[in-house]
């Protein structure tokens, strides 16, 4: 089967999954483009986005707001070693390529360019090289290798997460229909790190502030999202996404007190404390 016929089906399976009532990851066909930094500008205090362009941008797949592509870099000595292709998928040979997951905030296939909201932390491999990023600067992804595909046909939608997780939620903030209704939290470390959303009106969006690294500060994120009420009769989609010790909890949460099926939820840690590349299963 070529490429085509495989965009073909799987644009077929985003739209019938779009149609229905339970969300459902879609795979695409993964592939390498070699891009190149088109201009980098702050979002709020805390993100820097970095917008890549070039030739190879063209046909970049972009479907679902938590898709991510993984960022290549090159080893300590300069060199690059890239996975190689392999039908529609790639193979990811020998040890362990230096990589970072990253959500895709935006494409634009008229002006092919694909934003990538980093956030800013001291000692980050992806966040250290966007901080020295200039234009013209070469940078490799590899994916998406697919996305969540969540119907609008929930009653409501709850979305939560730290500063991690806003590319993800500032975009389905964008792309959810504009009498959606639901919730979604967001916890920054202040006022300065949020951001404009395009959030429906019958979205209600909060904003919580994080002082410290305390277990009270780490409850706060729980506290706010469980204290929600849930209408009886209808039906709610859960979207969180953050530090993976923090919002373990929640797991619990939407298993025992809101009794949700597995295909209507998607709780994912992006990153755990202490661990430089930790990678989630599912993410």
């Amino acid at each position: 089967m070529s490429l085509a016929d495989h965009r073909a089906r799987h644009l077929d399976r985003i739209a019938e999954v779009r149609a229905g009532l339970h969300a459902e990851k879609v795979g695409y066909p993964i592939g390498i483009r070699k891009t190149e930094v088109v201009r980098t500008s702050m979002v709020g205090a805390g993100l820097l986005r970095v917008t890549l362009g070039g030739k190879d941008a063209e046909g970049f797949e972009a479907h679902a707001p938590d898709e991510h592509v993984k960022m290549l870099f090159p080893e300590s000595d300069g060199s690059l070693r890239l996975p190689e292709p392999n039908g529609t998928m790639l193979r990811w040979a020998g040890s362990v390529l230096r990589s970072r997951q990253y959500t895709v905030r935006r494409y634009d296939p008229v002006s092919r360019e694909i934003d990538i909201d980093i956030a800013l932390h001291d000692g980050g491999l992806a966040s250290d090289w966007a901080r020295e990023a200039r234009p013209g600067d070469v940078m490799h992804l590899a994916g998406p290798p697919g996305g969540l595909i969540v119907p609008h046909s929930y009653d409501r939608f709850l979305l939560a997460g730290d500063i991690t997780a806003l590319p993800a939620i500032a975009r389905r903030l964008e792309e959810l229909p504009r009498d959606a209704k639901g919730w979604a939290f967001v916890e920054v470390p202040d006022a300065a790190q949020e951001i404009e959303l395009s959030a429906p009106e019958g979205v209600e969006v909060r904003w919580l502030h994080r002082a410290d690294r305390s277990a009270a500060a780490d409850e706060a994120l729980v506290r706010a999202v469980t204290s929600v009420t849930v209408p009886d009769g209808e039906r709610v989609y859960v979207w969180v996404a953050g530090e993976a010790g923090q919002i373990k909890p929640l797991r619990r949460w939407v298993r025992d007190e809101l009794r949700l099926e597995k295909a209507d939820h998607d709780i994912t840690g992006y990153w755990k404390r202490g661990i430089a590349d930790f990678d989630d299963d599912g993410h």
